[in-house]
């Protein structure tokens, strides 16, 4: 993430709050199954019937009402409501739900077609903890909540999805709910009808779009190329991750991989700070903004020699540097992947953040996260992307989390990648250890948002045409 020299423990404290209590989740979708022979009806409850109020209180239960078994992490319910402003951005909660709030995620997202009574939704969906629903079983009671990040009042007379009167449990046809894809229940307001993806994507790119794009074909961390193409490998001290620890460039190298060479980061500790050796390989230039990012990355979530339980963050980020505290121009995008967790989380997680901005001391932090809690470990395809609207990310062509316009940027940033370890108390053998971090490429396109599709079919162009290196971006 940031190489900015903040505390990092102070961050990871403020963010766990906020993502325990407040931050938008994302569903990830884990396994594909059929919806044959299943069926979905959602009933709906408001704590409170007042149209004015500092939250909303969707209350839920999801009931199989269907002759088969059904896994609930293929279950997405989507809550409709409109904004309060076109500015508002808001937060999600899960305050009790019998299948426990942790296997509950929720993230908000945009309708394509706004209408006077819903211009966004609130989509909930299950971890693979949240187990299956048997034929004519429910999940019980959900307890969720949403609020604007500002606690400023909200109106939900004109919300699609609220029902002020509906005090007690009963079947909602005013939220809808897809099962493995198909919408089996509910009617969306018009126009905005839910699929599995939001759109039938196009497969060609659009012409035109300053690109940058590397296949990283470099022979070592001294290439001369590798400069030459604008990386800088990172020597300097300082955070984030252990005090006293190093950044080492010889630890990136460059492997070939059944005849594909790919970027290695490479971190290492032995248990103390002056051990531990941290890797960071970043653009020297600052001139990228809106449009879209893409990398393929490999996560690891096993150390590849010594003990496991390091505290380790596997990044792929962009990010300026902030000039002052609380300075409303900075900006940074990050997929971070955790794979024996910290900051309060126990085992693997993955985020994606969106920062507005931050004030290092004392700690206030301005961000929307997503993420999910399972393992990430092997290849992914990583898509990030930037209009005047919204911040979309992505994993493997599914969308992860979609963040409001309050963190857009407002001034041009440098691509990151780095392997950092958050502190020593994960594993505190003095046992030497070593995790990878691997890089295949990494492609940004200028002002063009790209479908994942899209992405996938201009790096095969950029490749069948053998091009390694491309930087038509033009200077901030």
């Amino acid at each position: 993430m940031s190489t900015r020299a903040t505390s990092r423990a102070a961050r990871a404290a403020l963010a766990l709050a906020a993502i325990a209590g407040s931050a938008a989740l994302a569903t990830f979708p884990l396994t594909t199954a059929s919806a044959s022979g299943g069926g979905i009806a959602v009933q709906y409850r408001t704590s409170a019937s007042g149209a004015t109020a500092d939250q909303s209180e969707p209350w839920l239960k999801v009931r199989n009402t269907g002759t088969t078994a059904v896994a609930l992490n293929q279950v997405k319910v989507r809550y409709y409501f409109k904004a309060d402003s076109p500015t508002a951005t808001y937060r999600f909660a899960c305050s009790w739900a019998v299948k426990g709030c942790s296997a509950v995620t929720g993230t908000f997202g945009t309708l394509a077609n706004p209408t006077a009574t819903a211009d966004r939704y609130l989509e909930i969906g299950f971890t693979p903890a949240a187990g299956t629903l048997a034929p004519g079983a429910d999940t019980g009671d959900m307890q969720l909540r949403f609020y604007q990040s500002s606690w400023q009042t909200l109106n939900q007379s004109d919300d699609y999805s609220f029902g002020g009167a509906q005090t007690a449990y009963a079947d909602w046809t005013k939220v809808t709910a897809q099962l493995a894809g198909v919408n089996v229940w509910g009617t969306a307001p018009a126009g905005n009808e839910p699929t599995d993806p939001p759109t039938t994507p196009p497969t060609t790119p659009p012409g035109g779009g300053a690109t940058l794009f590397d296949d990283f074909s470099y022979t070592s961390h001294t290439d001369p190329a590798l400069a030459s193409h604008g990386w800088s490998v990172r020597s300097n001290s300082g955070g984030p991750g252990v005090p006293g620890a190093t950044w080492d460039p010889s630890k990136v190298t460059f492997v070939n991989q059944s005849g594909n060479t790919v970027m290695n980061l490479e971190t290492s500790s032995a248990g103390t700070g002056a051990t531990t050796t941290h890797t960071e390989v970043l653009t020297k230039a600052t001139k990228f903004k809106n449009g879209t990012y893409a990398a393929r990355v490999k996560f690891s979530d096993a150390p590849k020699y010594g003990p496991d339980g390091d505290r380790i963050v596997q990044t792929f980020f962009t990010i300026n540097d902030l000039k002052a505290p609380m300075a409303d121009d900075y900006a940074e995008y990050d997929f971070e992947y955790l794979p024996n967790g910290g900051w309060g989380e126990p085992a693997n997680i993955l985020y994606t953040t969106s920062w507005e901005t931050y004030n290092p001391d004392p700690w206030q932090a301005v961000n929307q996260h997503s993420e999910s809690r399972t393992t990430f470990a092997g290849w992914h395809d990583l898509v990030v992307t930037i209009d005047d609207s919204r911040i979309t990310y992505y994993v493997d062509g599914a969308v992860f989390g979609t963040h409001d316009a309050a963190y857009l940027p407002e001034r041009p940033m440098s691509i990151n990648f780095n392997q950092w370890l958050i502190d020593l108390n994960g594993q505190t053998s003095t046992t030497p250890r070593a995790y990878d971090q691997q890089v295949d490429y990494v492609l940004h396109v200028k002002d063009q948002v790209l479908t994942p599709a899209q992405v996938t079919a201009k790096l095969a162009a950029l490749r069948a045409a053998g091009t390694a290196f491309v930087d038509e971006v033009p200077a901030s």
